[in-house]
């Protein structure tokens, strides 16, 4: 029942007993009556037989009931920004594993302090950014634009208004997703070739949700365009 609840709390939509039943390879008919059972215990999943359950957002319950899978990918991914991120991200991977590893039961530290798996560091390491990516990621969550200088490829310098979308992090650089004004079309910059950046605390106005899902849906069209059929 406690996978059940996890199925449930990293969805966005209605899961069918199905999809459940396959993902803990049990029968639909247990899923079906331990879905009951949680209901029972004030659990409030809503949904019904053949269209889906959901988990409502104020279900709370202990967020660091870690399994060793959920720990061992806490620490490789904490690896993997530590030796990838900026330095704010890199230092603020470090700060996530020293508490889980105060919360978790001592029988899961090994997991953390000497782990079993490894995240491989960049080798030569990315190159690097002139643009303060900390703020960045901040402007990204107010929905603040930001004025660059940008080198292409081709060295010409030329400066953009953009609304940030998203930091892509790459093995050898980190990647800026943006709407651009000057070109009314998304675009993406090299961290490494913005010359110069100004922060500007004008809003563009867009709810940051709503310009990455519109990000996602052209990326994913451009790509569909570009398979071969």
């Amino acid at each position: 029942m406690f996978q059940i609840i996890q199925i449930l709390r990293r969805s966005s939509r209605p899961v069918t007993a199905a999809e459940i039943a396959g993902e803990l390879e049990v029968s639909q008919r247990t899923v079906y009556r331990d879905v009951a059972d949680l209901i029972a215990q004030r659990v409030p999943v809503q949904g019904e037989a053949g269209f889906g359950y959901i988990l409502d957002d104020a279900f709370d319950m202990p967020p660091l009931m870690l399994t060793p899978d959920e720990v061992e990918a806490a620490v490789l991914g904490a690896q993997w920004v530590a030796s990838r991120g900026d330095p704010v991200l890199a230092n603020a991977a470090c700060d996530l594993i020293a508490k889980i590893t105060s919360v978790v039961p001592d029988r899961l530290r090994p997991l953390i302090t000497d782990p079993a798996i490894a995240a491989r560091s960049t080798r030569p390491p990315p190159a690097p950014d002139r643009i303060d990516l900390a703020r960045t990621r901040e402007w990204i969550r107010e929905g603040r634009k930001i004025e660059i200088e940008y080198l292409d490829l081709q060295g010409e310098l030329t400066r953009r208004i953009v609304w940030p979308i998203i930091l892509g992090f790459l093995d050898d650089t980190r990647m800026l997703a943006t709407w651009c004004e000057l070109r009314q079309d998304f675009r993406h910059f090299r961290a490494d070739r913005i010359s110069a950046a100004t922060f500007l605390e004008d809003r563009h106005g867009m709810r940051p949700v709503t310009l990455r899902q519109r990000w996602k849906r052209d990326m994913k069209e451009r790509h569909e365009a570009e398979s071969p059929r």
